[in-house]
């Protein structure tokens, strides 16, 4: 059986997106339903291929409804699958994301995307002390070459209680330490994709291993589990 994800996912979201309505949604829902329960799979044998190099707690694939509530964008459907991967909790931090969209808008991601105020504030201290490791594991050549440098939401300026001129500053002010991979339309229903995808995430592991050490010591390096 192929875990491969299925062609008709694009062509579908691409027929959605053209007709965004409940009215179109429930007339061609068994259709995507069937597309679904297949993605689903496709999702599911990630998980398994990437439990055989890291614990993965759970796997939840998001909804295809909006939560139109609190949007300008009323549309109710959203045109892509998003699925995350969550490491074993509390040892285990950070997590991996696969998002499927066609027109070469698919990517998966992978890190922190919102710590809370304790651990944004142990990863700062744990920077302005001493940032080599980090430094070394973004400047790695097979590390970079995959998934480039961090991207998200940054301060301007330094944090409150940090110096603006420390030289970790561009680190420090980061309010995500997220990475994220492009994939065209061909890629992602090549038969190896989730393969490639699996590779990736596997990669990653040298930053997950140093931040999870960094989110389970305090400054002194003692375990707080």
């Amino acid at each position: 059986m192929s875990h491969s994800i299925p062609k008709e996912t694009l062509s579908f979201f691409k027929k959605l997106e053209k007709n965004n309505d409940r009215d179109w949604f429930n007339e061609n829902k068994s259709e995507f339903k069937a597309i679904e329960a297949k993605v689903k799979s496709s999702y599911n044998h990630l998980g398994e291929l990437m439990n055989a190099h890291d614990q993965i707690e759970k796997i939840k694939i998001f909804r295809i409804y909006r939560d139109v509530r609190f949007s300008k964008n009323k549309l109710p459907y959203k045109i892509h699958f998003g699925g995350s991967f969550a490491r074993r909790k509390p040892e285990l931090r950070g997590g991996y994301y696969l998002h499927i969209q066609p027109n070469n808008e698919s990517f998966i991601a992978t890190g922190f995307w919102e710590p809370n105020k304790e651990d944004l504030l142990r990863i700062r201290k744990e920077f302005e002390m001493d940032d080599s490791e980090m430094r070394a594991i973004l400047n790695n050549t097979e590390f970079k070459s995959i998934w480039g440098d961090f991207v998200g939401d940054e301060l301007k300026t330094a944090p409150k209680g940090f110096n603006k001129e420390h030289l970790s500053i561009d680190l420090i002010r980061k309010k995500q330490f997220i990475f994220t991979k492009k994939y065209t339309d061909k890629e992602v229903i090549a038969e190896d994709f989730l393969e490639v995808a699996n590779d990736a995430f596997k990669k990653v592991r040298p930053y997950f291993d140093y931040m999870s050490d960094v989110l389970t010591t305090n400054l002194n390096g003692e375990s707080l589990l």
